[in-house]
Protein backbone atom coordinates (compact mmCIF):
# COMPACT_ATOMS: atom_id res chain seq x y z
CA UNK A 1 0.00 0.00 0.00
CA UNK A 2 1.39 3.17 -0.91
CA UNK A 3 0.11 6.93 0.01
CA UNK A 4 0.83 9.51 -3.10
CA UNK A 5 0.09 12.98 -2.45
CA UNK A 6 -2.12 14.56 -4.57
CA UNK A 7 -3.82 18.20 -4.82
CA UNK A 8 -7.76 18.06 -3.73
CA UNK A 9 -10.09 20.36 -5.21
CA UNK A 10 -9.90 22.90 -2.05
CA UNK A 11 -5.63 22.98 -2.73
CA UNK A 12 -4.42 20.23 0.14
CA UNK A 13 -3.13 16.83 -0.54
CA UNK A 14 -5.33 13.80 -0.63
CA UNK A 15 -4.47 10.17 -0.29
CA UNK A 16 -4.77 7.86 -2.91
CA UNK A 17 -5.52 4.32 -1.37
CA UNK A 18 -3.61 1.76 -3.91
CA UNK A 19 -3.15 -1.75 -3.97
CA UNK A 20 -5.62 -2.00 -0.84
CA UNK A 21 -9.30 -2.12 -2.13
CA UNK A 22 -9.10 -5.75 -3.32
CA UNK A 23 -7.68 -7.34 0.21
CA UNK A 24 -10.49 -5.64 2.04
CA UNK A 25 -13.03 -6.73 -0.36
CA UNK A 26 -11.63 -10.09 -0.07
CA UNK A 27 -11.79 -10.13 3.30
CA UNK A 28 -14.84 -8.52 3.45
CA UNK A 29 -16.58 -11.47 1.21
CA UNK A 30 -14.76 -14.20 3.95
CA UNK A 31 -16.51 -12.72 6.58
CA UNK A 32 -20.10 -12.77 5.10
CA UNK A 33 -19.22 -16.10 3.92
CA UNK A 34 -18.35 -17.31 7.85
CA UNK A 35 -21.76 -15.35 8.90
CA UNK A 36 -23.96 -17.65 6.85
CA UNK A 37 -22.40 -20.88 8.44
CA UNK A 38 -24.67 -22.66 10.78
CA UNK A 39 -23.25 -21.58 14.34
CA UNK A 40 -20.27 -23.39 15.48
CA UNK A 41 -19.17 -24.68 11.92
CA UNK A 42 -16.08 -23.68 11.07
CA UNK A 43 -15.30 -21.30 7.87
CA UNK A 44 -13.51 -23.77 5.24
CA UNK A 45 -9.74 -24.13 5.52
CA UNK A 46 -10.06 -23.60 9.20
CA UNK A 47 -10.22 -26.30 12.07
CA UNK A 48 -12.43 -26.78 15.11
CA UNK A 49 -10.88 -27.53 18.17
CA UNK A 50 -12.58 -31.08 17.90
CA UNK A 51 -10.52 -31.66 14.95
CA UNK A 52 -7.54 -30.72 15.77
CA UNK A 53 -7.70 -32.95 19.14
CA UNK A 54 -8.44 -35.68 16.73
CA UNK A 55 -5.63 -34.94 14.53
CA UNK A 56 -3.26 -35.02 17.47
CA UNK A 57 -4.25 -38.16 18.44
CA UNK A 58 -4.21 -39.72 14.92
CA UNK A 59 -0.41 -38.63 14.43
CA UNK A 60 2.30 -41.20 13.70
CA UNK A 61 5.35 -41.05 16.08
CA UNK A 62 7.56 -43.18 13.86
CA UNK A 63 11.61 -44.47 14.53
CA UNK A 64 14.04 -46.44 16.81
CA UNK A 65 12.65 -46.80 20.31
CA UNK A 66 14.42 -47.45 23.76
CA UNK A 67 12.70 -49.50 26.48
CA UNK A 68 11.71 -47.35 29.35
CA UNK A 69 9.92 -50.68 30.99
CA UNK A 70 7.36 -53.35 30.18
CA UNK A 71 4.58 -50.71 28.78
CA UNK A 72 6.86 -47.72 27.87
CA UNK A 73 8.87 -46.82 25.06
CA UNK A 74 11.22 -43.66 24.30
CA UNK A 75 11.02 -42.28 20.67
CA UNK A 76 12.80 -39.46 19.20
CA UNK A 77 13.38 -38.37 23.03
CA UNK A 78 9.62 -38.60 23.20
CA UNK A 79 7.51 -40.64 26.22
CA UNK A 80 5.30 -43.35 24.80
CA UNK A 81 2.94 -45.25 26.98
CA UNK A 82 1.25 -48.21 25.26
CA UNK A 83 -1.86 -47.92 25.17
CA UNK A 84 -4.25 -50.28 27.29
CA UNK A 85 -1.68 -52.59 28.72
CA UNK A 86 -0.08 -52.35 32.02
CA UNK A 87 2.99 -53.97 32.64
CA UNK A 88 4.87 -54.84 36.37
CA UNK A 89 7.00 -51.70 37.50
CA UNK A 90 10.28 -51.98 37.04
CA UNK A 91 11.14 -52.89 41.02
CA UNK A 92 8.06 -55.32 41.13
CA UNK A 93 8.48 -59.04 42.19
CA UNK A 94 6.58 -62.00 41.50
CA UNK A 95 6.92 -65.84 41.92
CA UNK A 96 7.56 -67.27 38.77
CA UNK A 97 7.23 -71.35 39.05
CA UNK A 98 7.90 -70.77 42.74
CA UNK A 99 10.70 -68.83 42.55
CA UNK A 100 11.29 -64.76 42.99
CA UNK A 101 11.27 -63.34 40.10
CA UNK A 102 11.51 -59.53 38.81
CA UNK A 103 8.88 -60.00 36.86
CA UNK A 104 8.96 -55.68 35.59
CA UNK A 105 12.31 -56.39 34.77
CA UNK A 106 11.37 -59.98 32.85
CA UNK A 107 8.71 -58.02 31.36
CA UNK A 108 10.86 -54.84 29.98
CA UNK A 109 13.42 -57.30 28.59
CA UNK A 110 10.70 -59.19 26.63
CA UNK A 111 9.83 -55.82 24.88
CA UNK A 112 12.97 -54.72 24.41
CA UNK A 113 13.61 -58.33 22.54
CA UNK A 114 10.21 -57.80 20.57
CA UNK A 115 11.11 -54.38 19.24
CA UNK A 116 15.09 -55.21 18.93
CA UNK A 117 16.44 -53.06 16.32
CA UNK A 118 13.42 -52.32 14.45
CA UNK A 119 11.35 -49.17 13.26
CA UNK A 120 8.51 -48.92 15.55
CA UNK A 121 5.40 -46.73 14.28
CA UNK A 122 2.97 -45.85 17.00
CA UNK A 123 0.03 -44.33 16.79
CA UNK A 124 -1.21 -41.41 19.50
CA UNK A 125 -4.62 -41.59 21.08
CA UNK A 126 -4.33 -39.55 24.15
CA UNK A 127 -1.73 -37.83 26.88
CA UNK A 128 -1.68 -39.01 30.69
CA UNK A 129 -0.80 -36.87 33.63
CA UNK A 130 2.77 -37.30 33.14
CA UNK A 131 2.54 -35.64 29.69
CA UNK A 132 3.40 -39.22 28.13
CA UNK A 133 1.78 -40.32 24.68
CA UNK A 134 -0.51 -43.02 25.20
CA UNK A 135 -0.33 -45.06 21.67
CA UNK A 136 -0.63 -48.47 19.93
CA UNK A 137 2.04 -49.41 18.79
CA UNK A 138 3.17 -51.46 15.87
CA UNK A 139 6.37 -53.58 14.64
CA UNK A 140 6.25 -54.74 10.98
CA UNK A 141 2.68 -54.33 11.55
CA UNK A 142 2.24 -56.29 14.75
CA UNK A 143 0.46 -54.96 17.70
CA UNK A 144 3.15 -54.27 20.57
CA UNK A 145 0.63 -53.86 22.86
CA UNK A 146 -1.36 -57.17 21.92
CA UNK A 147 1.47 -59.32 22.05
CA UNK A 148 2.97 -58.39 25.47
CA UNK A 149 -0.64 -59.02 26.82
CA UNK A 150 -0.42 -62.18 24.95
CA UNK A 151 2.76 -63.83 25.95
CA UNK A 152 1.99 -62.73 29.40
CA UNK A 153 4.18 -59.61 30.13
CA UNK A 154 1.65 -57.18 30.40
CA UNK A 155 -2.17 -57.34 31.77
CA UNK A 156 -4.97 -55.54 30.11
CA UNK A 157 -5.63 -52.34 32.13
CA UNK A 158 -9.08 -52.70 31.83
CA UNK A 159 -9.75 -48.89 33.73
CA UNK A 160 -8.72 -47.30 30.73
CA UNK A 161 -9.64 -50.15 27.83
CA UNK A 162 -11.10 -53.84 27.18
CA UNK A 163 -9.24 -53.84 23.93
CA UNK A 164 -6.85 -56.45 25.04
CA UNK A 165 -9.23 -58.66 27.34
CA UNK A 166 -9.27 -61.48 24.96
CA UNK A 167 -5.03 -61.44 25.21
CA UNK A 168 -4.79 -61.67 28.79
CA UNK A 169 -7.11 -64.46 29.04
CA UNK A 170 -5.51 -66.71 26.51
CA UNK A 171 -1.68 -65.47 28.37
CA UNK A 172 -3.86 -67.20 31.32
CA UNK A 173 -4.94 -69.91 29.82
CA UNK A 174 -1.55 -70.98 28.78
CA UNK A 175 0.21 -69.80 31.80
CA UNK A 176 2.59 -67.44 29.83
CA UNK A 177 4.58 -64.80 31.97
CA UNK A 178 3.48 -63.99 35.25
CA UNK A 179 0.75 -66.21 34.68
CA UNK A 180 3.12 -69.09 35.57
CA UNK A 181 2.58 -68.05 39.47
CA UNK A 182 1.55 -65.18 41.01
CA UNK A 183 1.40 -61.39 41.15
CA UNK A 184 0.33 -58.20 42.70
CA UNK A 185 -1.46 -57.07 39.82
CA UNK A 186 0.26 -53.63 38.76
CA UNK A 187 -1.88 -50.85 39.75
CA UNK A 188 -2.21 -52.46 43.13
CA UNK A 189 1.50 -52.58 43.83
CA UNK A 190 2.20 -49.00 42.65
CA UNK A 191 -0.42 -47.81 45.37
CA UNK A 192 1.13 -50.08 47.95
CA UNK A 193 4.40 -48.15 47.24
CA UNK A 194 2.95 -44.59 46.42
CA UNK A 195 4.64 -43.41 49.69
CA UNK A 196 8.46 -44.11 48.41
CA UNK A 197 8.70 -47.63 50.60
CA UNK A 198 11.43 -49.86 48.44
CA UNK A 199 12.14 -52.00 50.78
CA UNK A 200 10.21 -54.09 52.79
CA UNK A 201 10.96 -56.78 55.36
CA UNK A 202 10.62 -60.79 54.23
CA UNK A 203 7.00 -60.78 56.05
CA UNK A 204 5.73 -57.55 53.84
CA UNK A 205 7.09 -59.28 50.77
CA UNK A 206 5.41 -61.70 51.41
CA UNK A 207 2.00 -60.39 51.50
CA UNK A 208 3.37 -60.24 47.76
CA UNK A 209 4.27 -63.48 47.39
CA UNK A 210 7.31 -61.97 47.33
CA UNK A 211 10.46 -62.70 49.69
CA UNK A 212 13.47 -60.66 49.48
CA UNK A 213 16.89 -62.07 47.64
CA UNK A 214 18.08 -63.52 50.89
CA UNK A 215 15.24 -64.64 52.58
CA UNK A 216 13.90 -67.34 50.48
CA UNK A 217 13.52 -70.30 52.80
CA UNK A 218 9.51 -70.83 52.72
CA UNK A 219 7.36 -71.03 55.80
CA UNK A 220 4.10 -73.61 54.94
CA UNK A 221 1.65 -74.80 56.95
CA UNK A 222 0.30 -78.46 55.71
CA UNK A 223 -3.40 -78.95 56.20
CA UNK A 224 -3.15 -80.30 59.48
CA UNK A 225 -1.68 -77.44 60.57
CA UNK A 226 1.91 -78.47 60.92
CA UNK A 227 4.76 -75.72 60.23
CA UNK A 228 7.26 -77.42 57.51
CA UNK A 229 9.78 -74.71 55.98
CA UNK A 230 10.82 -75.87 52.58
CA UNK A 231 14.53 -74.83 50.89
CA UNK A 232 15.13 -73.71 47.45
CA UNK A 233 15.98 -77.16 45.55
CA UNK A 234 13.66 -79.52 48.12
CA UNK A 235 11.06 -81.66 46.42
CA UNK A 236 8.11 -79.15 47.47
CA UNK A 237 9.91 -76.24 47.17
CA UNK A 238 8.86 -74.85 43.83
CA UNK A 239 4.90 -75.86 44.21
CA UNK A 240 5.13 -74.34 47.69
CA UNK A 241 3.14 -71.28 47.72
CA UNK A 242 2.96 -69.06 50.69
CA UNK A 243 -0.21 -67.12 51.85
CA UNK A 244 0.70 -65.01 55.11
CA UNK A 245 -2.57 -64.50 55.74
CA UNK A 246 -2.87 -68.03 56.81
CA UNK A 247 0.22 -67.52 58.60
CA UNK A 248 2.59 -69.00 56.26
CA UNK A 249 5.87 -66.66 55.92
CA UNK A 250 9.20 -66.30 54.85
CA UNK A 251 12.69 -66.70 56.53
CA UNK A 252 16.02 -65.68 56.12
CA UNK A 253 18.11 -69.14 57.28
CA UNK A 254 16.58 -72.67 58.82
CA UNK A 255 17.90 -71.15 61.95
CA UNK A 256 15.70 -68.73 61.98
CA UNK A 257 12.78 -70.96 60.58
CA UNK A 258 13.68 -73.65 63.67
CA UNK A 259 13.30 -71.12 66.07
CA UNK A 260 10.35 -70.07 64.67
CA UNK A 261 8.75 -73.66 65.37
CA UNK A 262 8.85 -74.52 61.59
CA UNK A 263 10.68 -78.09 60.79
CA UNK A 264 12.43 -78.66 57.78
CA UNK A 265 10.92 -80.83 55.28
CA UNK A 266 11.69 -83.99 54.76
CA UNK A 267 12.19 -83.90 51.16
Amino acid sequence: MRFLPRKGPWGRPRLRLKGILVPLALAAGAFVAAWELPFGTSPPGLLSGDMVTHALKSEAIVGRASVIDGDTIEIHGRRIRLYGIDAPESGQYCLIEGYPTRCGQRAALALADKIGQHPVSCRAKDTDVYGRTVAVCEVDGEDVNAWMTVQGWALAYRKYSSDYVVQEQEAAAHKRGIWQGEFINPWDWRNEHRDGRTAASPLDRGKQGVPSSNCNIKGNISASGERIYHVPGGAFYAKTIITTSKGERWFCSEAEAQAAGWRPSKR
